[in-house]
């Protein structure tokens, strides 16, 4: 390309630059008046001008979901208990495997050493460089057909009224029968075991600390009644699992798993409520249960 023809394209493109900038300059200056015309026209007939919006938003697009599910359970808890049917749904994209659940059912319920309730399953899938980490909750299922409770030789377990599969601590005689039966594995046994018992201690045999002492002492209200931890009584020698916090929801409150899950992951309500989340996202395409092969109808849904 010679000099002059050259010039002759620079010359071209310039042009083309300054009309085009003339041309969106007096788009938006019109844009811009119009927009000011009609909100003159709105403010004078008391409306306030709104862009148009191609999506819906939610109902409850504003309100946190612990704040939703208090309402709807203060709604469910006016129906009788046979009308109401406890359920959970665990989002596991959102779950990030922080284990504050499963800390705070420990705290809640005073669970000693080899109890767990709620673990944090943590599974690796993939090959190397190409692996990714899975977090995925485990209470107990509290199914619509539990296996554990027809193998109970003195009906310990149960289910009650609202759906919750219970265990009565002054009937079990810790057979374990249903911890073999659950193909959840949501079943511990308590074998009377203590934090504080490789702990030192003073000369009065005491422990050393005044924390320790005290740790041993808050009882446990798991199911509205009041354990104290000592020598071989109940729950000692018993079967243990997840109650969904019966003692917090007879009392209008929500299971503490719930409340304490920082990504907002844990989802619990009424399932026979169907304006409840919990009944919306158990619905979804992408809700699924554990081992729905074992037939057991569990009322724990995952979101993957």
């Amino acid at each position: 390309m010679d000099e002059s023809t050259q010039e002759i394209t620079t010359a071209t493109r310039r042009d083309f630059i300054e009309k085009l900038g003339s041309t969106v300059f007096a788009g938006l200056v019109l844009g811009g008046v119009k927009l000011a015309a009609k909100g003159t026209e709105a403010a004078s007939s008391g409306a306030v001008p709104m862009p148009a919006s191609p999506f819906k938003i939610a109902d409850h697009a504003d309100q946190d979901v612990l704040i939703r599910m208090q309402a709807e359970l203060e709604r469910a808890m006016k129906k009788a208990p046979k009308e109401r049917r406890w359920g959970m749904v665990i989002d596991t994209r959102k779950c990030i495997g922080c284990h504050s659940c499963t800390v705070g059912c420990v705290m809640e319920n005073k669970l000693p050493p080899g109890v767990v309730y709620r673990p944090v399953i943590d599974e690796e899938r993939g090959e190397y460089p190409n692996v990714a980490r899975t977090f995925t909750p485990r209470p107990c299922m509290h199914c619509e057909d539990p296996g554990c409770t027809p193998v109970c030789p003195v009906q310990a377990t149960y289910k009650r009224a609202d759906g919750i599969v219970v265990v009565d601590y002054e009937v079990c005689i810790g057979c374990r029968y249903c911890l073999t039966a659950c193909p959840y594995q949501a079943r511990t046994f308590d074998f009377g075991e203590h934090w504080t018992e490789n702990a030192a201690k003073g000369a009065d045999g005491a422990f050393a600390l005044a924390s320790g002492r005290a740790y041993q002492n808050p009882p446990n209200f798991e199911y509205g009644k009041h354990y104290e931890r000592r020598g071989d009584e109940s729950p000692i020698g018993n079967a243990r699992k997840c109650t969904f916090c019966t003692h917090r929801l007879d009392e209008g409150m929500l299971p503490m798993c719930v409340s304490t899950c920082v990504g907002r992951a844990t989802f619990f309500g009424d399932l026979n409520d169907p304006k409840s989340l919990v009944s919306e996202l158990a619905g979804a395409a992408n809700a699924s249960v554990l081992k729905p092969e074992a037939g057991t109808h569990p009322k724990v849904f995952y979101l993957s």
